[in-house]
C-alpha cells in the first residue's frame, strides 16, 4: 500500500511552520501572477511536457581494449518526465549533479545532441510542437556567459537586436534595448564594458543579467535558464531569482535549474521540481512539497534548509553498492508515491485540459524578423572589428609580431653581400625560407588567441537562430584582412630594405604580396580547423605539422623537386610553399649578378655568377610560370574560405539535428 495514503496527518511543529510559510508565499505568488496576467493584453501561455525520455549508447571499454570497446551499453539519461506550467509561473528544477536537469532543458529547447534517442512530446497552449520549432519558441540562457569582453552592455544588446530585428528602425532598436536594460536593471552600467579575465568590467551578476537581456530582445514567452546562480554570491543569486520571478509575473513561463540553493530563494518559486537519475521525483508548489515529504515520512529537521534535505533524500549514493541499492530504493519509493499522489494527478488533469480545449491559442513564437544575409555579415563584421580593435595590446602584438621576427632575421644577416664566397646565395635563400616558413605561425597564433571566444558565442547565437556559424567565420575573415596586410607590409618594409635585397620597388611589392599569402593561410587554416576541432592545442599541432610538411615537400630547399619521388612531386602542387618559394626565388635572383673573391676562392664557389643560374638549377621554368604561380598561390585563399564555409555548415547541421 502507498505510504502517502496511510500516513497520519500529524506533523511536528517545525514541519507545520515551514509548510504554512510556503503555502502563504505560494498563494501570494499566484495572486501576483494572476493580477499581472489580467493587467496585460497578451493571452496566457501554457507549457506541457509529456513523457520525455532520452537514452544514449556508450562504449563499454577504452579504445585500446578492442573486445570491450566493441560492446555497447545503453544509459537512460531521462526517463518519462512530464510536467505542466502556466504563464506567470516560475519553476525551479533541483537535483544533484548528473540527475538530468541540464539534459531536460536541452531536450525541451531542441538543443540536445544527436548521439542518443529522444522521445516524448512538448505542447504549447495545447498545440504539439515540432522539433524544428523549438528554437523559434524557447529562449535558453546557458550556464556560462559567452559575451565579447571589449563591448559595452548597450553595444552588446544593440548588436544582438540588429541581428534579430530587421523591421525595426535604428530608433526603434535603441528604444527596445533601453526598455530591456530598464527591465533588468542594467541602465546604470549601459556604457560599461563587459570585461574578462585580463581586465575588470561589470560584476558577475550584471553579466548574468546581460545574458538574460540578450534573450528578452526577441520577446520570448518561455525562458529556460541553466544554473543562473552558479558562481554568484548569496545576495547576488537572490537578486537574480527575484528578477526571474518578476519576469515570470509579466505573463512569461520561466524554468530554472538550480544547485545548492538558499531556502529563502524558493519562496519566490511557483513550482519546485526535484530530479534524480533522470526521473522526476516531485513537481509541485513549495507548500505541497513540504506536505508530500512529511507524509512520506521524511521530515525536515529544525534549522535545516528543507530543499537541501529533500534533494539528499532523493539522491542516489554511489560510494558503495550497498548504499547505492538502499538510496535507489528510497528514491524509487518516493517517485512511486508522487506518481500516485493527488498532486501528480492534478498536474495531469491540467495538462489534459490544455490539450483538449477547443479554442487553443496560437503558439507564441519569438520575434522572427531576422535581417538578410548581407546585413547579418555587416553587423557581425562591425561587432567583431569593434571588439578586437579595442584590445590595444592585442592590436599592437598583431601588427608587430612579424616585425619582431624580422628583427631577429636582420640581426643574424645584417647585410646581404654580392660575393658568392661570403654567402650571397645562401643568405638570400635563408631569408626566403624564413619568410615563407615563419609567417603562417604568426597567423596561427592570432587565430588561436582570438577565434575560440568568437566560436563559443557563435555556437550559442546560431542555436538561438540569429545567424549561421559560417557567417561568423566570414566576418572574422573580413576583419583579419586589414591587420594582416598592415602587419606583413611593416615586416617586409623593414626586412627587405634593411638587409639589402634586390633594390627595386616593384620587386619589393611582389615580395610583400607573396609573403602576405602564407600569413593569411596560417590564420585561415587554423580557423577552419577550429571549426571542427574543439581543442586549440590540437589545432596548433596540426597546423604546425602541415606547415612543416609543406616546406619539406614544396619549397625545394631541403631537396630539389626533380630529385624527389614522383608521389612527392605531385603532392608539391598541393602546397602553397611551392608557389611562394618559386615566386620569391625569381623575384630576388632574376637579373642578379654575383662577384667572386678570386684571392681565396672555395672549391666550386665561383661556378655561380648570376641569379638566373640559381633559378634554372633549382626551379627550371619558374620565370615563365611567374604569373601563373601568383594566380595559383592566391587561389588557396578562396579555396580555404570555401572549405571553411562548408565545414561550418556541416557543423551547423550536426548540432541542430
Amino acid at each position: 500500500m502507498n505510504r502517502l495514503d496511510t500516513m497520519q496527518a500529524v506533523e511536528p511543529e517545525n514541519g507545520t511552520k515551514v509548510r504554512e510559510s510556503f503555502k502563504y508565499v505560494s498563494e501570494e505568488k499566484r495572486d501576483v501572477s494572476k493580477e499581472a496576467r489580467e493587467q496585460r493584453s497578451e493571452p496566457s501561455c501554457s507549457l506541457s511536457v509529456s513523457r520525455i525520455a532520452y537514452t544514449v549508447s556508450e562504449r563499454a571499454g577504452s579504445w585500446w581494449d578492442l573486445p570491450s570497446h566493441r560492446k555497447q551499453w545503453t544509459r537512460q539519461i531521462l526517463n518519462d518526465v512530464s510536467f505542466h506550467i502556466d504563464s506567470g509561473e516560475i519553476m525551479g528544477i533541483l537535483g544533484n549533479s548528473g540527475s538530468g536537469k541540464t539534459t531536460l532543458l536541452d531536450a525541451i529547447s531542441g538543443r540536445i545532441g544527436n548521439r542518443g534517442t529522444l522521445s516524448g512530446e512538448v505542447f504549447i497552449n495545447g498545440r504539439k510542437m515540432k522539433r524544428e520549432e523549438y528554437q523559434d519558441c524557447f529562449s535558453y540562457v546557458l550556464q556560462s556567459d559567452n559575451l565579447l569582453s571589449y563591448l559595452t552592455v548597450e553595444e552588446t544588446l544593440t548588436y544582438t537586436a540588429q541581428l534579430s530585428l530587421r523591421k525595426h528602425s535604428t530608433e526603434a532598436i535603441k528604444k527596445k534595448v533601453s526598455a530591456v536594460m530598464a527591465e533588468l536593471s542594467l541602465t546604470h552600467v549601459a556604457h560599461s564594458v563587459i570585461g574578462g579575465r585580463v581586465f575588470p568590467g561589470i560584476s558577475g551578476g550584471e553579466r548574468r543579467r546581460v545574458s538574460i537581456a540578450s534573450q528578452l530582445l526577441q520577446d520570448p514567452r518561455v525562458i529556460l535558464l541553466d544554473e543562473p546562480t552558479t558562481g554568484l554570491d548569496s545576495m547576488t543569486a537572490n537578486q537574480i531569482v527575484v528578477l526571474l520571478a518578476e519576469l515570470a509575473s509579466r505573463n512569461r513561463v520561466v524554468i530554472v535549474t538550480i544547485h545548492q540553493p538558499r531556502s529563502e530563494l524558493f519562496r519566490l518559486f511557483s513550482r519546485i521540481a526535484i530530479m534524480s537519475r533522470g526521473e522526476l521525483v516531485f513537481c509541485g508548489q513549495p507548500g505541497e512539497m513540504v506536505d508530500f515529504f512529511s507524509h512520506c515520512g521524511y521530515e525536515c529537521p529544525e534549522y535545516c534548509n528543507p530543499f537541501d534535505i529533500y534533494v539528499d533524500f532523493t539522491s542516489v549514493d554511489t560510494r558503495s553498492s550497498e548504499r547505492e541499492a538502499a538510496t535507489f530504493s528510497r528514491m524509487h519509493e518516493i517517485t512511486t508515491s508522487f506518481q500516485r499522489s493527488v498532486i501528480y494527478q492534478n498536474m495531469l488533469d491540467k495538462m489534459q485540459q490544455s490539450l483538449q480545449q477547443s479554442d487553443k491559442p496560437a503558439i507564441p513564437f519569438k520575434s522572427k524578423e531576422s535581417p538578410n544575409c548581407a546585413t547579418k555579415l555587416e553587423v557581425l563584421f562591425k561587432r567583431t572589428l569593434r571588439n578586437l580593435s579595442r584590445d590595444r595590446m592585442g592590436v599592437l602584438m598583431r601588427l608587430s609580431q612579424n616585425l619582431i621576427y624580422g628583427l631577429f632575421v636582420a640581426f643574424f644577416v645584417i647585410h646581404l653581400d654580392e660575393d658568392v664566397t661570403k654567402g650571397a646565395v645562401q643568405d638570400r635563400i635563408g631569408i626566403i625560407y624564413q619568410s615563407v616558413a615563419a609567417s603562417p605561425y604568426t597567423g596561427m597564433l592570432n587565430a588561436v588567441a582570438l577565434f575560440p571566444a568568437l566560436r563559443a558565442i557563435s555556437d550559442q547565437e546560431s542555436q538561438d537562430g540569429l545567424y549561421s556559424k559560417w557567417q561568423m567565420f566570414l566576418a572574422y575573415i573580413f576583419h583579419i584582412l586589414p591587420f594582416s596586410i598592415l602587419s606583413v607590409f611593416i615586416f617586409a618594409s623593414f626586412l627587405y630594405w634593411t638587409v639589402g635585397m634586390h633594390p627595386d620597388s616593384l620587386r619589393f611589392l611582389c615580395f610583400t604580396a607573396v609573403v602576405l599569402v602564407p600569413h593569411i593561410i596560417g590564420e585561415l587554416l587554423t580557423v577552419v580547423l577550429l571549426g571542427v576541432v574543439q581543442d586549440p592545442n590540437m589545432v596548433n599541432t596540426g597546423v604546425a605539422l602541415l606547415n612543416i610538411a609543406g616546406i619539406l615537400v614544396g619549397s625545394g630547399f631541403l631537396r630539389s623537386t626533380q630529385q624527389m619521388p614522383v608521389v612527392f612531386q605531385w603532392l608539391s602542387y598541393l602546397t602553397f610553399q611551392k608557389y611562394s618559394c618559386e615566386l620569391l626565388i625569381v623575384t630576388e635572383f632574376h637579373d642578379l649578378e654575383f662577384t667572386c673573391n678570386t684571392s681565396k676562392p672555395l672549391p666550386g664557389a665561383c661556378l655561380v655568377t648570376t641569379g638566373s643560374q640559381i633559378i634554372d638549377q633549382g626551379y627550371p621554368g619558374a620565370l615563365s610560370r611567374y604569373t601563373l604561380d601568383f594566380v595559383l598561390l592566391y587561389s588557396f585563399l578562396p579555396a580555404l574560405v570555401l572549405l571553411g564555409i562548408i565545414g561550418f555548415k556541416i557543423r551547423d547541421k550536426l548540432v541542430r539535428h
